[in-house]
């Protein structure tokens, strides 16, 4: 058995490699925009984009659960203001 496959983000230095590390002291802003875009970019690459098939399954999967959530919430809320006005009404005396 060998060793599980590594995906890039696993494998990628937690520090930057070039530029102003932080920390180190200097104060040219240009530097450390310079260094931010830099990380931008880095961390951009390893974005991965769904395919339309996973846009659709994951879509569809939110939206079962959002109706899900309100069917649930419309139940409860439904089911509570039923027993608060069997609980506080004054039933009638018969007079």
């Amino acid at each position: 058995m060998g060793q599980p496959p590594v995906n890039s983000s696993q494998n990628a230095p937690s520090t930057p490699t070039t530029g102003d590390a932080q920390g180190s002291g200097s104060s040219n802003p240009f530097l450390a925009i310079g260094l931010f875009i830099r990380q931008i970019l880095a961390e951009l690459r390893k974005v991965v984009v769904p395919t339309r098939r996973e846009l659709l399954v994951y879509s569809v999967t939110v939206l079962a659960f959002v109706i899900v959530m309100i069917v649930l919430i419309f139940g409860l809320d439904a089911a509570f203001s039923w027993l608060s006005r069997v609980a506080f009404t004054v039933p009638d005396a018969g007079l």
